[in-house]
């Protein structure tokens, strides 16, 4: 599999590198759009093609070393899964990396939200989505992509930004007071939604990304595109100010299904990744 960034020696070995990618190609149980399997790899190669420094903070991140695991291979079944990249996971957090997964469907995020929830204690789980993913099970399974945020929720307090698409029988799952609905943002006259979601999460947070919780506009390779939801620089001002202001401990970026024809999908989502830890890092 490609290295992040394409880096050279020594940013990209192991032993010295502050920062872990976790690719976990996994499309087991996603129901309409498949090419979830594709995204790490899409993800990683478009990396290769992304300038190294970041105008907006002046920092090179990758000097910190960014190392590129093997992918998480299991694929049997969602559990067993989720168990494999838990396990993975928690080695990672126990060699003190900063461990940053990338898949896949939504629910490879399971796994890595139980692994940092059993690491950091007053955890909050912030979700970037166009979807609730509450359901309790889903097509036989409890790790569906469609329960992820019910699994976390079992866990720490979730915060829900973007949402724009529901089952009516996820509703006896949702805290309206901790969900930023995708019209409601686009509609503000200003941030001051930003404030007020940032004053939900506690101080430790994990941030797991579905990347159709930007508008397709945008962000049209994911598996179910929905219409409106988040543009890039709104989304950065807020993660930004998340990431300033609590203590990131990791996150993850999924759904991405990559389009030959059209990489703009692929490259905003090894941006994205580069982004936030260049926020987390800067100083």
């Amino acid at each position: 599999m490609t290295e992040y960034g394409g880096l050279p020696e020594p940013y990209n070995q192991r032993e010295q590198a502050r920062v872990a990618i976790l690719p976990v190609p996994y499309d087991g149980t996603s129901t309409w759009g498949k090419g979830a399997d594709k995204g790490p790899e899409a993800l990683l190669e478009a990396s290769a093609n992304m300038e190294l420094y970041d105008i907006e903070t002046d920092s090179e991140v990758y000097r910190l070393g960014i190392f590129t695991d093997q992918p998480v291979t299991e694929s049997r079944n969602p559990e067993l899964m989720v168990q494999a990249v838990e396990q993975r996971t928690n080695a990672l957090l126990n060699e003190g990396k900063f461990v940053v997964t990338i898949g896949g469907e939504h629910s490879v995020s399971i796994g890595a939200i139980r692994a940092h929830a059993a690491h950091h204690d007053g955890l909050t789980v912030l979700q970037i989505d166009a979807h609730t993913d509450l359901r309790d099970s889903y097509e036989g399974s409890p790790n569906n992509h469609a329960c992820v945020m019910a699994r976390a929720q079992e866990l720490c307090p979730i915060v829900q930004v973007g949402i724009r698409s529901m089952d009516i029988g996820e509703k006896a799952n949702l805290d309206p007071q901790r969900v930023f609905w995708a019209h409601e943002i686009v509609d503000a006259p200003d941030d001051s939604w930003m404030s007020k979601a940032l004053n939900l999460i506690s101080a430790n947070v994990y941030i797991t990304i579905d990347l159709d919780g930007f508008d397709p506009a945008i962000a049209p390779s994911t598996g179910t595109p929905e219409p409106g939801g988040l543009k890039w620089y709104p989304a950065l001002r807020f993660l930004r100010k998340v990431i300033e202001h609590r203590n990131l401990v990791g996150f993850d970026i999924v759904e991405l299904c990559p389009n030959p024809a059209d990489k703009a999908t692929d490259f905003l989502a090894a941006k994205l990744l580069y982004k936030l830890l260049s926020y987390k890092f800067m100083h």
